[in-house]
């Protein structure tokens, strides 16, 4: 037997056009995965589909595919088109439902206002009423109705279906009223009652019905529009971060092009005040960098030759030159944009089986509204009566709301997600974080800065000073290229601001030992400390976590005269981190390569019990193992490429947005500002959105389980189940809307 032929799947986004609900969107996902080897997840409220398919497949095979599900299809043209461009297109339908909204109140407010009060029925009103009310009856509701007649020919029923065939049962009821059944004579009157009532003698109208659906149902569409616009804020001002033009330096002279057209290795000018064009490496000048709106990093950066600087991010400072290092999609604002957009293309479970109620829900209204009408009529009632029973039933049982409980939630929470500083990959990785209670912490670059930096110093009593010992160590060290060496000539460069370093003669660098040479006709040698300190140097040190760093001697002409300790020092905050977390109830354990020593330092420093040091890259994956057999929900946190198995086995990887490419490719979360101190705000707003979805959810069922009843036995105005379906789904857009205000915990100094 041969082997089966490998089937390459690429994915593909659909800009959908002509969903109202989540009968819609059950519809076009239906579609989509009858076609071979598709799967698909439609989002109603950004209105766009993520397709898995086939290489073979082509994207208008896709498009047809929706299309014969009633709505349109087409490639979004991101990044070929600006998003501004994409924004002003959708501002452009916002004022064609304006315009609709306005004509309709003006027609509509005065039908329903003489429907309502018995005294303004003047002679011949309801004639009046009916010319107001054709207009709103087929030109205001003309969206629904070609809607329902697409629906209908492709054997589908949504929203639109049953908003349609309510306001034409309405006018249609009154049209023969006026014409038919005696309600046109002159000096007719008409009471107004909440509660539908049969009608003695002439037939009423009910155009009040017939103007109040398509009012309220455009009004609720339009204020439901305007909200989901705001779940989305978040990201469109992460968007709008980028700048629009950039002046580059070449030969000397400075020309100014558009953002779009700067490449790689180009260096580029950027003032104090200006935003930095794209990622890239100072390579002259000094400044703080303002990065809050990028990586959720409160305080300024403080940047120098040699730094890194990140799209997006404001200059406070001086001025900079800048070597772009990434530019177009693959800057890390770009990067952003990219996951957030993806991650609110997901769907929870529970909105899975939400979206599959709706595929069915739409035909048990429509068979409830027969039955209601059928049993008025089987009951003697009132023709009158039993069509307002049909009618309110058809208006009420909209599954509008069930279509926006979660994805304008998740819209909400990523966009305020990636505004802190934390990535995720979707709707999974915001259940993983909901439910985790174990977490494993990688050292290095995670719970500790990842760079080696000067610890402390300590000069003998008596001797030639701290400040002249850095000079002249730091002096030393400019020729080295150990990475304790490069810690050391930092280190002396930013303790002696405006002192230049002097130079080196007879460099010498002693190799497993250190370096040596003259300065200032001295003989400074810095070597690693071996053995016993000098008796002077041992009694001045501090005991504590002195085995955690590594000791540098320095001597001068021969004489012991300080000791530089160097280390990879803990991250601020990180002891606050590990214990908002505990109050979470989350088990920090503390995983490393490194030696026992410097790990114990580092737990005992943060506040963690549990430590596994010695570790390989295989070692962490299968304490993962272990956790997750022992029924814990693990969260694995690294930046390296020794932690990219444990973040992919782990139930939730989070990888730290500074670390390496791989790590964060195996991830779940990302940690922009690479802060674990975010992961506790990251694991709480998890847990206020999964509850925000539920509570749409159960607002969105409850509300049909209650107010469909009331409508089959006559207990409710057509008018106000329309005005109680646009409730629920603006409710349903208010709620997720609170969690753009979620704010992080207060930077509180918990007590050890």
């Amino acid at each position: 037997m041969g082997a089966e032929p490998v089937v390459t799947l690429v994915t593909t986004d659909l800009t959908i056009g002509g969903m109202t609900c989540a009968a819609c969107v059950n519809r076009v996902e239906k579609k989509l995965g009858r076609l071979d080897g598709v799967t698909a997840t439609v989002n109603l409220a950004t209105g766009r589909a993520r397709v898995s398919h086939p290489a073979q497949t082509r994207p208008e095979e896709l498009v047809a595919a929706v299309e014969k599900a009633g709505c349109t299809a087409a490639l979004p043209e991101w990044p070929k088109r600006h998003r501004s461009e994409e924004a002003e297109g959708a501002s452009d339908g916002q004022r064609q439902d304006r315009d609709r909204l306005l004509v309709t109140v003006l027609l509509a407010v005065p039908v329903l206002v003489l429907s309502m009060v018995p005294g303004w029925q003047f002679r011949n009103w309801q004639w009046l009423c009916f010319v107001l009310a054709a207009p709103v009856a087929v030109w205001s509701a003309w969206p629904f109705h070609v809607r329902a007649v697409r629906g209908l020919r492709h054997a589908s029923a949504t929203m639109d279906t049953l908003v349609s065939l309510g306001v034409a049962a309405s006018f249609s009821w009154s049209a023969y009223a006026l014409f038919l059944g005696g309600a046109g004579e002159p000096g007719m009157r008409m009471p107004f009652t909440l509660v539908p009532t049969a009608s003695e003698g002439i037939a009423p109208i009910y155009l009040e019905g017939a103007v109040g659906v398509p009012l309220f149902v455009l009004a609720g569409r339009f204020l439901e529009a305007r909200a989901r616009r705001g779940t989305g804020a978040a990201l469109r001002s992460l968007v709008r971060l980028g700048a629009k033009e950039v002046s580059v330096r070449e030969g000397g002279s400075e020309r100014h092009i558009p953002v779009e057209q700067l490449e790689a290795g180009q260096v580029f000018v950027v003032r104090p005040g200006e935003r930095v064009a794209t990622d890239g490496d100072v390579v002259e000048g000094s400044s703080a960098v303002d990065q809050s709106l990028v990586t959720g990093e409160s305080e300024p950066v403080e940047v120098g030759q040699g730094s890194t600087v990140v799209g997006g991010a404001v200059n406070a400072g001086g001025l900079l030159l800048v070597r772009a290092t990434a530019v177009g999609t693959d800057t890390r604002l770009a990067r952003i944009d990219r996951l957030v957009t993806e991650a609110q293309a997901g769907k929870a479970r529970i909105q899975r089986l939400a979206d599959s109620a709706a595929g069915v829900f739409v035909p048990v209204v429509l068979a409830l509204a027969v039955t209601a009408l059928g049993f008025w009529l089987g009951a003697g009632a009132d023709p009158q009566a039993a069509v307002t029973a049909c009618v309110a039933v058809l208006v009420v049982a909209c599954p509008c709301a069930l279509g926006l409980a979660t994805p304008t939630a998740l819209m909400a929470a990523t966009g305020r997600g990636a505004q802190l500083g934390v990535l995720v990959t979707g709707p999974q990785a915001l259940e993983g974080l909901r439910h985790i209670d174990a977490v494993v912490l990688d050292k290095t670059g995670t719970l500790t800065s990842g760079q080696m930096s000067v610890v402390r110093v300590t000069a003998v009593p008596d001797g030639l000073g701290r400040d002249t010992l850095l000079r002249l160590a730091g002096a030393v060290e400019q020729g080295s290229e150990h990475p304790l060496g490069r810690a050391v000539s930092a280190y002396a460069r930013r303790e002696l601001p405006g002192q230049r370093l002097p130079d080196v003669t007879g460099f010498r660098a002693l190799p497993g030992r250190g370096v040596c040479g003259r300065v200032e006709g001295r003989l400074v040698e810095v070597l690693a400390a071996e053995g016993e300190l000098p008796a002077t140097l041992a009694a001045a040190r501090p005991v504590a976590e002195a085995c955690a760093h590594t000791p540098v001697l320095v001597r001068v002409d021969g004489v012991a005269e300080a000791l530089i300790e160097v280390g990879d020092v803990v991250r601020p905050g990180g002891y606050r981190a590990v214990e908002r977390l505990r109050r979470l109830g989350v088990r920090p354990m503390l995983v490393t390569g490194d030696a026992p020593a410097p790990a114990r330092a580092v737990a005992e420093a943060l506040g963690i019990d549990d430590v596994h040091a010695r570790r390989t890259p295989e070692d962490k994956a299968a304490l993962v193992r272990d956790l997750q057999q022992q029924g814990h929900r693990v969260a694995v946190v690294g930046d390296g490429v020794n932690d990219a198995a444990a973040l992919a086995g782990a139930d939730l990887g989070i990888a730290m947005g500074s670390g390496a490419d791989v790590a964060i490719g195996a991830a779940d979360v990302t940690l922009v500002r690479g802060d674990i101190d975010v992961l506790a705000d990251a694991i709480r707003l998890a847990r206020r959105t999964l509850g925000t979805i539920r509570a749409n959810l159960v607002w969105a069922f409850g509300c049909n389980v209650v107010t469909v009843p009331l409508a089959m036995v006559g207990l409710l105005d057509p008018m106000l189940a329309a005005a109680a379906m646009s409730a629920g789904s603006l409710l349903v857009v208010g709620n997720s809307l609170r969690l753009r205000a979620r704010q992080p915990s207060p930077a509180r100094r918990p007590t050890r």
